[in-house]
């Protein structure tokens, strides 16, 4: 959510502009000739406008709603900045907005006409269904659990998007109409990989790779939505994240198990634990594969995925979008009885994986995750409240070390009492765009 303004440097005379369609004048004997000065590049700077959600509690844990702009001190990597925009919607309505001028419309997200100021509610949902990411045995429960997000979550007056990563084939841009989410409910269906077909699929150079491209789509698909959203201001945004989770090296015993039997089959020789002398192999019993040619190079897959999510959370910080995952499996139990291959102690640590996966995203961005939990309902009303009830801060940075990417946010309140803030505590800068070099 940037707004910039253009700072160009001096430019020269518009007679060195004329002498520079003519030739150069020929020197004379006994005459200084003045040197001339050499032309130089525009240099630009971008001034950014950087907001950010702040819910204010007191120690009752009721929100504060008769705080003013003034009653409120942002830093910046602990430099004062200067505020210029200052909304507090309350109850789901705007009382008061003090905001920037709008910045041009650019391409790239579709919103609608805007409601009477005495209907809008100010909120901006996106829904994401990552069924790439969902048990088709679950279709069920998850259409239960969206039906209930249409019910507690979406109001009306709300605006909202759905995207989805897999076969459902959702795309609703931004709208206010119900019935589209009505019509998204009834083709969400799930298409998550089984652990039997992770098992016995061979791994890629980077393990199982049809689990690292799923949670590619994934994840590139949730980062152009947030990125469109950077276009929104001065609203709160929250992306409700459906999914199962990610681990990049799932069932790693049980698949160095089917490794072994594979390569036991195409040589004729017995890896299945025994070394033909009557003593137990506990190399082969505890995983690793004796064939040391059929290993996946996956050593750094958890360092993969905590980078893939950490770019993933930048993003959405730029865009002051805060992430709600929710897990739709609830709490979650031992696996399906035909799952015959899957060791137990793979199945917990894949859970455990998922799980914690979730939780980075939703901590990273101001949210939380709704994961090993039956009560949607409770979840859901503790985001309409969180959605319902804020501040938005926006300010111009004014940051004295315009090369440092990572910024820190510290907020305090001047008003005397005792308050619990909940904000964004820092936001990356977004990568400068790549210099297209020219072809002779």
């Amino acid at each position: 959510m940037q707004r910039s303004l253009p700072v160009a440097a001096a430019l020269f005379a518009a007679g060195v502009a004329l002498g520079a369609q003519q030739d150069p004048p020929k020197p004379q004997s006994g005459v200084l000739t003045p040197v001339q000065p050499q032309t130089r590049d525009v240099i630009r700077r971008t001034v950014d406008l950087v907001t950010s959600d702040v819910i204010v509690r007191d120690d009752q844990g009721q929100f504060v709603s008769s705080l003013s702009k003034n009653d409120f001190d942002v830093y910046e990597d602990g430099v004062k900045q200067d505020l210029v925009t200052f909304v507090l919607t309350h109850g789901g309505r705007v009382i008061n907005d003090i905001s920037a001028p709008p910045p041009p419309l650019q391409a790239g997200i579709l919103l609608p006409p805007p409601r009477p100021t005495n209907d809008a509610s100010g909120r901006i949902f996106m829904i994401f269904v990552d069924d790439l990411h969902m048990d088709f045995n679950n279709t069920g429960r998850i259409r239960e659990l969206f039906k209930k997000v249409a019910k507690e979550l979406i109001h009306e007056g709300d605006m909202f998007g759905i995207v989805s990563t897999g076969p459902s084939s959702i795309a609703i841009d931004m709208t206010y109409d119900h019935k589209r989410l009505d019509e998204a409910i009834t083709k969400i269906s799930g298409a998550g990989l089984k652990p039997n077909e992770i098992i016995e699929t061979p791994d890629g150079a980077q393990g199982p790779p049809e689990v690292r491209y799923r949670a590619h789509v994934a994840f590139s698909t949730a980062y152009d939505v947030l990125s469109k959203l950077e276009q929104v201001h001065n609203r709160r945004k929250a992306f409700i994240y459906v999914s199962n989770g990610y681990d990049f090296d799932p069932f790693s015993k049980s698949r160095a198990k089917e490794a072994n039997q594979r390569f036991s089959q195409m040589t004729g020789q017995d890896t299945s634990g025994s070394d033909g002398s009557g003593t137990t192999n506990t190399t082969a019993d505890n995983g690793t594969n004796s064939n040391p040619f059929s290993q996946g190079g996956n050593e750094f897959a958890a360092a993969d995925l905590a980078s893939e999510l950490s770019e993933l959370t930048r993003e959405a910080n730029r865009a002051n979008t805060t992430m709600y995952t929710i897990d739709p499996r609830g709490l979650v139990g031992g696996p399906d009885l035909d799952e015959t291959k899957l060791d137990m102690q793979d199945w917990q640590d894949h859970i455990r994986e998922t799980q914690s996966s979730l939780r980075v995203i939703a901590e990273l961005t101001g949210g939380y995750a709704v994961i090993n939990q039956n009560d949607f309902d409770k979840a859901l009303k503790r985001i309409d409240a969180e959605t319902s009830d804020y501040y938005v801060l926006g300010y111009y940075s004014s940051n004295p070390d315009p090369l440092k990417k990572r910024r820190t946010i510290e907020i305090r309140v001047k008003k005397a009492g005792k308050y619990d803030l909940k904000y964004k505590t820092s936001y990356t800068l977004r990568p400068p765009p790549a210099v297209k070099s020219s072809t002779k």
